[in-house]
Formats: structure tokens, sequence, C-alpha cells
């Protein structure tokens, strides 16, 4: 009997950023080249120019310019905002980090889970700074019935996947939820494209050591540029936009260079003239050192988080065990007094190819899709969890 291919659409966030859970969004839409896209914000001009000619349906919270320019002034109005949006689908895949899992109508949902909601779970990581203080006090204000309807469209999934095993702890703590880890591709569109040239001298050099993050308190940044306040002879490119850039452009060392909002080809320039990367966030997944090692590029990286998921120290990475400016600077003096293949670390990101992750999306879909003797097996409990 012929099988008929289920109507697959994807429900995202928001799309008003340059990161890994968008370029996870690219590759779905590439995989599911039919299927919509839904989600409570987007901004063309701030995420990647690729999601302009896909098909984006946004809520009603798009309207509002002050929240597609800053998401987090929206976190207490998306879950209703999500709520309302009904997708008619056989399958919906929920690129989840919070609010994506909530959307209505009658499908199979598949939700794919970079961490349960840090502004809920999280937040005084997550919306630290003196910038967040009336978003935190708003959250605080609706955080129960928050955490509640979180859990409820939660526990409603027909089956969860978790980027890393940092977040199906995560997961299994927050819901009482089994799930399936299923890592991320990396870096596919980088391959994709010509290198682009970049006016800057810093990459015109080369052998530098690269950043690559969201300019946000939890990601670190200040303490890998302080980090190189004792590393005279090593220079820093950090590529990244965020609420932090101000604060982190100033007074900034001779060796530090700050760019942000570059092509896919100019980063891929800065990633091919880069000596290595470094990142000391707390990373639910750890995205850019598997770009890194696509390139060949070996990494210092914090032992926590998904870095141990995607990184084998002294293999493709050096490893730091507390996000502090001596630490990094030791890693980094570490990493350049070592040999590194770069056939190796290059086979490593090859494990984490876009092909493979859209065939394993693909068998769930498809498994999900099925009539009733399926299963649902991720929305029940684990014993001995509320």
């Amino acid at each position: 009997m012929r099988i008929t291919r289920p109507r697959v659409a994807i429900a995202h966030d928001y799309l008003t950023q340059r990161g890994g859970a968008e370029r996870v969004v690219l590759s779905l839409a590439k995989g599911f080249p039919d299927a919509p896209i839904y989600t409570s914000l987007y901004e063309p001009e701030t995420t990647f120019p690729e999601f302009k000619g896909l098909d984006i349906r946004t809520s009603s919270l798009n309207r509002v310019r002050a929240f597609r320019s800053d998401h987090r002034k929206a976190l207490p109005f998306l879950a209703h905002a999500m709520s309302q949006m009904t997708i008619d689908a056989d399958v919906v895949i929920a690129s989840s980090s919070g609010w994506a899992h909530g959307v209505g109508g009658d499908h199979k949902k598949l939700v794919y889970c970079y961490s349960p909601a840090r502004w809920l779970y999280q937040s005084g990581v997550y919306l630290s700074g003196e910038s967040a203080v009336l978003t935190r006090l708003g959250l605080r204000a609706v955080s129960t019935p928050l955490r509640e309807w979180d859990r409820r469209h939660a526990r409603a999934a027909d089956r969860y996947l978790a980027i890393s095993t940092v977040v199906q702890a995560r997961i299994r703590d927050a819901y009482g939820l089994d799930s399936t880890i299923v890592p991320a591709p990396s870096c596919a569109p980088l391959l994709d494209v010509a290198a682009e040239a970049i006016d800057e001298p810093a990459v015109d050099r080369g052998s530098y050591v690269l950043c690559v993050s969201r300019l946000l308190p939890y990601k670190n940044v200040d303490k890998v540029v302080a980090a190189f306040r004792e590393l005279p002879d090593r220079h820093l490119v950090v590529v990244g936009r965020g609420p932090e850039w101000d604060n982190l452009t100033r007074d900034l060392p001779a060796n530090v260079t700050f760019l942000r909002d570059l092509t896919d080809g100019q980063m891929r320039t800065v990633y091919e003239r880069s000596a290595a990367l470094v990142a000391a966030s707390h990373e639910d997944f750890g995205l850019t050192p598997l770009e890194a090692a696509a390139f060949g590029k070996p990494s210092v990286v914090l032992a926590a988080g998904g870095f141990l998921d995607t990184m084998v120290e002294d293999r493709t990475a050096v490893f730091f065990d507390a996000p502090e400016p001596a630490r990094i600077a030791d890693g980094i003096r570490r990493l350049f007094a070592r040999t590194w293949s770069t056939g190796e670390i290059m086979a490593h990101g090859e494990r984490f190819s876009e092909s493979e992750f859209l065939s394993t999306i693909e068998q769930h879909v498809l498994d999900l899709a099925r009539p009733a003797e399926h299963t649902r097996t991720a929305g029940r409990h684990i014993r001995g969890i509320a």
C-alpha cells in the first residue's frame, strides 16, 4: 500500500536573530520544503536572509516593532500568542526553547527542544544585567501561570527530542518526560557558500582566536575579552550582536576586534582564517566548535553542558573548568602549545551532518504520522517525577 506523505508544518519561537536555533529551522525548511513556518515574531533584517524566501506566518505580536527589535520584551505575552496560532497539518515540528510547543491545532506534535524555557527555569542567568530588570519583574508576576502553561503543553506533545544530554536531563527535571537525543546539524550553510572579503585588518592577518556568540550576559564573552588582556601576543575576533554590545566594546584592549552582521560568506572567511575558536558559556548544545571543526580548527571550550557532547578533549578541543579569564587564557596557551590533526578534527565534525539530522527527523515524522497503532511514548511521565 502506498503511504501518503504527511503534511508537515514547522513552529519556532521567534525569528529575530542569527543563532544556532535559526540555522536548525533553515535545515528543517530544506528537509521539508513545503512546510510553512509559524513563529511569534519575524524581523527579516536581523535574522538570516534565507528566511525571506520562505512561507513565514507570524502571530499578532509581530505588529509591535519593539518586540521585533528585542524579543525579550515580549516574553510575558508569548504563551498566549503561540496558543492562538492554530496549525492545520498532520505533524508539527516544534523547534522550541520555550513557546513553539504551545501551538494549537489537531495534529501530532514533534518537539525538537533546545532547552526548557531559560527565562522560566534559569531566569537569573538568562535575564541578568540592568537592561533586563523590567522583563524580570514582568515575568515574576506571571511565572506561576506561565510554568503551568509550559508544562501542560510539553506533556501534551507526542514526542520529545533533545538537542543534547544536558537538555535531556532538563526535560526530565522540568516536565517528567523521556526524550531522545538528536544532535543539531553543524554548519552546512557555511560550507555551501563562497568566502567573501571582510574589510578588517585583524581578519586579513589571520591566525586569530575566534569567538562567535550572541552578546548576552550568560555567554561570558566579557570573560573571554578579559582573558586576552593576559595574552598580548594573541588576537581575539568576536562575531556577534546583542544587548551587551555597548558594554563589551567599551575600552577594548588593542588585541580584540568585534564584528557583527556578517553574511554566511563572510562567516566562512572568519572561520577559515582563524587559528582556533573559544567558547566560555554553559551551552545547551555547543554548535560553534562544530562549525570550527568543519574547517579543521580546534577549540578552547568550557568543560560543561553541550560541549561535552560535541567536543573530544585533546582531539578536537582543550577544555577549561570555569568561565574565568585566567582559566580561559591558560586553555588558549595549552591549545597553541600542541599540534592538531586537521583531518581528524574535520572527520569529527562530519558526524554532525545536516543529512544525518534530516534523515532522523524524517523518520520521527513518518512514525508519528502512522495510523492509530502508533504508541505515544514521549508524553509519559517518568516514575517519581512530578
